[in-house]
């Protein structure tokens, strides 16, 4: 929850960079759902992401390798609600980058035995990318990054993506 604004908060008057520093990341993402223990389950049992945290039946947090927090769960605002109908703005998908091919082989068998009904798959040219739901209608999307030196470029030499089939029985091959 936030703490109160200063009423004399304002910017600096020193010039800014106009863009982020390249270290810039999504650091986390947090989540209204409708029922908590059921989140939980998903995100853990489904998805492969460790609990590190929570705040009585209302907020849990869950990571992979002992950060802080990649996903905020909570009730807050949301507790037995029903997710946005289609057609309105929100957010589209929470991304899980996997460190390799085989991690992301290894998140989709997990997601496929668990019964979740995949939505899309890609091959990205810089990413293999497979889509789905979380059980509050939150779209996910599990992927991993092609290293650098493999992606396709585009004449100017920025990177080329695409939406090609991705083939989820190879993929699933490697897990």
């Amino acid at each position: 929850m936030a703490n109160p604004i200063p009423a004399d908060l304002r910017a600096p008057d020193a010039p800014l960079p106009e863009t982020a520093p390249p270290g810039t990341r999504i650091g986390h993402v947090h989540l209204k759902v409708s029922d908590l223990e059921r989140a939980i389950a998903f995100y853990r049992d489904v998805l492969g992401l460790e609990l590190q945290a929570r705040y009585g039946n209302q907020a849990a947090f869950l990571s992979a390798g002992g950060y802080h927090h990649h996903i905020g769960l909570n009730t807050w605002e949301s507790a037995g609600g029903t997710a946005p109908p289609p057609g309105h703005t929100g957010l589209y998908h929470t991304a899980l980058l996997y460190p390799d091919r085989r991690a992301l082989a290894q998140a989709l068998a997990r997601a496929l035995r668990a019964g979740v009904k995949l939505d899309g798959h890609a091959d990205h040219g810089v990413s293999e990318a497979v889509y789905f739901r979380d059980p509050d209608g939150n779209g996910i999307e599990i992927y991993r990054d092609r290293p650098e030196s493999e992606w396709p470029r585009t004449p100017d030499g920025g990177p080329a993506m695409s939406n090609a089939p991705l083939d989820l029985h190879a993929l699933l091959a490697e897990a």
